[in-house]
């Protein structure tokens, strides 16, 4: 199971932690995604780590605004995410997928466990 938390209301330019914590296993040799979906609009991919947490990967209009990271010991993935615009405003969910074979980071169809999604409301 994972579960997103740290979301909430922050002005335009604020910055906001987002974490993804497992419960009930380890996803430590997981990739892990996290997407988001604006009301009205399909999920979008946001950010990846690879299994092994040695590689990141970002949508391209987010690069340099958010950062994601995993912390093994405490089974968590992080979305840092700086200069926040008022389309950031989304459900941000994280995502792990099923841990061998190919994986494409940014289809949601390439992960088979979901958390239940944070809201992030950036105000203008």
């Amino acid at each position: 199971q994972l579960v997103e938390s740290g979301g909430g209301l922050v002005q335009a330019g604020g910055s906001l932690r987002l974490s993804c914590a497992a419960s009930g296993r380890t996803y430590s040799s997981y990739g892990i995604g996290w997407f988001r979906q604006a009301p009205g609009k399909e999920r979008e991919f946001v950010a990846a780590i690879g299994r092994l947490g040695f590689r990141t990967w970002y949508r391209d209009s987010l690069k340099g605004r958010f950062t994601i990271s995993r912390d093994g010991a405490e089974n968590t993935v992080y979305l840092e995410m700086t200069s926040l615009k008022p389309e950031d405003t989304a459900v941000y969910y994280c995502a792990a997928e099923r841990g061998f074979g190919s994986w494409n980071y940014q289809r949601g169809e390439e992960y088979v466990v979901w958390g239940q999604g944070t809201q992030v409301t950036v105000s203008s």
